[in-house]
Order: C-alpha cells, then structure tokens, then sequence
C-alpha cells in the first residue's frame, strides 16, 4: 500500500489537494481502502476545473440579466385553455398512441430526502394524510397502470410505460426496498428501473476538497442535472435503444399533481417536432420566487427570479399579461436522441450552480465540527440547463390547480407542505366530480388513479358524495 500512497500523494500535489492524506497514519487500513476510493473516484483535473467555473459563476449570478430577456415567442408556445377540443384531441390521441406503441418512458427525479418535511427517508414515500394514505410514488405508478389501460382502449394494442427513477446515493437502497416490498405498485418490475445521480466533493473557499472524516471526502449529490451523465454511465440510454423509446416525460417526484406521461403534453410536442420541450404555469405574481422560461440571448434557458429586477418581472403585454410569465415546474419533454446528444457532447458544457453551505469537516487536529456559518460551496447541475441546445423547442402552459402543487415544506411554513398538497389534490377531485354531474361533494373525497387519470370514467350523475372517502 505504501506504494500506492505515493502515488497518490504525487498525483494529489498535482491538484493542490495532497491535505486529503493528511491524517494517513491515524486512520486504519480498512478506513484507508475507503480513502483510497473516495479519492479513486473523483476526476481530479475535472473537479479542479468545476471549483474553477463556480467561483466564476459566483460573481456572475449578482449580474442582472434584464437586457438580455426576451419572452418566448408565440410560434414556439400554446396553451391548454387557448387550443381548441379537436387540438387537445388530437394531441391526447397521438400521446395514447405513443405509450400504446411502448414508445413512452417517464423519467422521475427522485433523489431527494425528505429532510425540509421533517422525514429521513425518501420524499416520494412521503404520505400527506389522504383518505388512501397513498404516497407520492403510489400515486404517481397507479397514475402510469391508468394511462396504459387508456392507450389499450383507445389503441387496441397494449404497450407499456418504461418508468426510470433516478436517485441518490442516500436514497437508492430505501427507494428499492420500498417498491419491492410494495410489489411496484401493480407495475411489472422489469419496466421500473432505478438509476444513481453522481456525487461531487464539496469544497472550501480556497478550492480545496473538504474531509467530512480523516477517511471521507465531503460529497453531495450532483444535483438533477447530473441526470445526463447518470443515463449514460448507467447505461439507461442504451435501454432506451433496446425498447425503442423515442418520448420521455421527466418530472420531480414531488408534485402531487403531475400527471405523470400526460398524453396531451407528449403528442403536443410530437406535433411540433420538439426535441425539448417544458411544461409551465402562469407566474402568480411579478415577484413569485420561480424560475421563468425565456429567451436570452436567442437561447432559451430558465432565468431564476433573482436575475432579473422586479421592474422587468412587471412588464405587461397589450393583454395586460406579465411579459415573463413561464413559470418552470421541472416538467419537461424529450426525445431519447437529444438525451444522447446532450449525454454524448453537451454535458460538459452544462452551466455550475454553486451554493454556500455549513459543511462539516475535520479540523486540522482531527476533530469534526459542524459549522455555525457557510464555509464551503456545493456544485450542482441543473435539468432545464439543456434547453439552449434544443433545435426544436415547445412550451405548454397549464393551469396551476389542474397540474402543480409542490410538497417542499412541513406543515409550519403552510406553503408547498403536506397539507397544501392534500388539500389542492382533494380540490381537483371535487372539481372533476361536479364536472361528471355529482350533486354535491363534501370532505375528503379522493379519487384513485386506478379509477380516472384525469377527470373521466367517473359515475357519479346526481350523486351526494361525503368524504372521507375514497372512489375506487
């Protein structure tokens, strides 16, 4: 082993970042093997250059982007409420064909613990207290069983939805555990495959790797936009080929509301020819804290709300509709050929976000402290940085209490919580309910995916319904 520290060693100096083995001799060797991979692992001319790019970005992020901004131009954008019935059929019909044809695949973005909900486990097992007491990946795989029965009965032919979930090293085991222990939820365990999002180490101001012990670095997950080196290191891309997956639907798990392969979406930008395409909501306010979908500089990217001042976020059409209204709901289209193209040339290119952070770490004398103020940065990636590279771009706009409710919080913050979410589900089903002739609805009636996907096969003309409740 003596050996191979030595090289090591030479090749850490190379880096600046020979402090790693500082504590070599006090550590044992089973704890030194574990060393020796943490730092194995890491590229190290690559992360040097990604320290490099986020402090650049640091500075960068304070520069307001106002003069740059255009909105995204009519051509390329729609609406649910603007397109008529035979539009909206025409894109729901050949979105069934499409899964019909086993052609679909969703791709769920569900790395995240649960931590802000106050859980340790994964936010897609997160319960929110409905009358079912389903989870969010219960509701979201019954959502993909209905919607294949609908492609079947529209289609006459029954093709299946390829469902990828994407997670953490944290999350990975307790997510597999769970869908196993849950027989995937009615769903064949071949057409639901997880996949790991990348680590990055975490650096302090002076760009060197912190130690989280004497034997580990401090890592943190890549962020969602680690998605397209994930698809191709792990060999998702290539599974895509052999099932011939040309649509795929990528979403967080954390919106009660998603439909899930929404048909509608997936055959609006089959239509248009869209290699890339976003789905959004109109902005609430000029100064909502959301991410718009724009243009800058001819390209089209998401500006977060603090790169542009509150004047320009003002701005109004003849309308009297905010100029930059797009807000982004990381929901998104693409075809399985520009996930490779961006896998295969575009990945490296991909903008660094950095945030300031309390990162534990080990201090020169060996002891871990955990931090009262931010003293190092984590690097992530972000999913919608791809949109600069599409050749045919589309955004769809929804209505925000048919399509989006975020869980983010617990109960205290009474905003993207667990009870926000309960309630804006239970809305939506009271909603379709009086729209299929109910009489009247009253408490928690909640509607299983298995029974309607999006409002249709209800029965209920002239009936009194009382929750709790659940229509099975």
């Amino acid at each position: 082993m003596a050996t191979d520290v030595e090289k090591l060693l030479y090749k850490l100096r190379e880096f600046n970042q020979d402090h790693l083995l500082q504590f070599w001799d006090e550590i044992s060797d089973d704890q030194k093997l574990l060393l020796i991979r943490d730092i194995e692992e890491q590229n190290l001319k690559e992360i040097s250059s990604y320290f490099k790019s986020a402090v650049a970005s640091l500075s960068n992020d304070q520069v307001k982007l106002d003069a740059k901004l255009r909105p995204i131009p009519s051509e390329v954008s729609a609406s649910l409420q603007n397109s008529t019935f035979a539009e909206t059929q025409k894109y729901h019909d050949l979105g069934l064909r499409e899964i019909a044809d086993g052609r679909t695949a969703v791709l769920l973005m569900a790395g995240g613990q649960g931590t802000r909900l106050g859980v340790s486990y994964p936010k897609g097992m997160f319960n929110v207290g409905l009358p079912s007491g389903k989870s969010l990946f219960q509701l979201q795989a019954e959502r993909i069983r209905r919607l294949e029965n609908l492609a079947e009965e529209r289609h006459k032919k029954k093709g299946s939805i390829t469902w990828y979930i994407l997670t953490s090293e944290a999350t990975t085991k307790t997510t597999r555990d769970y869908f196993k222990a849950n027989n995937y939820f009615g769903l064949k365990e071949d057409n639901v495959l997880m996949f790991e999002q990348g680590m990055l180490p975490c650096f302090n101001f002076d760009g060197k790797i912190i130690l989280d012990e004497k034997h580990r670095l401090a890592r943190a997950p890549d962020g969602n936009g680690g998605l397209y080196r994930a698809l191709k290191v792990q060999g998702i891309l290539q599974d895509m080929d052999k099932r011939s997956i040309r649509s795929v639907h990528a979403h967080s798990v954390d919106n009660i509301l998603v439909k899930v392969a929404d048909p509608i979406f997936i055959g609006y930008c089959l239509s248009r020819s869209a290699d890339c395409g976003a789905k959004v909501v109109e902005k609430s306010s000029p100064t909502e804290a959301v991410g718009v979908v724009c243009q800058v500089d001819g390209v089209y990217q998401v500006v977060e709300y603090s790169e542009i001042t509150e004047e320009t976020a003002s701005l109004r059409d003849e309308n009297g509709r905010l100029k930059f209204i797009a807000g982004n709901i990381c929901n998104h289209y693409f075809t399985k050929d520009f996930l490779q193209s961006i896998a295969d040339v575009h990945e490296f290119e991909l903008k660094l976000h950095v945030a300031k952070k309390k990162i534990p770490y080990v201090d020169q004398s060996g002891v871990r402290i955990v931090p009262e103020k931010p003293n190092g940065i984590k690097i992530e990636k972000f999913v919608f940085d791809v949109f600069q590279f599409s050749k045919q771009f589309a955004v769809w706009e929804v209505a925000r209490d048919e399509e989006f409710s975020a869980l983010k919080n617990n109960d205290s913050a009474k905003k993207d919580c667990p009870s926000t979410a309960r309630n804006d589900l239970i809305e939506l089903h009271k909603k379709w309910l009086l729209n299929s002739g109910a009489t009247l609805v009253e408490g928690d009636v909640e509607i299983s995916p298995l029974l309607s996907y999006a409002g249709e096969n209800l029965d209920v003309k002239g009936k009194i319904l009382k929750g709790p409740v659940v229509l099975q």
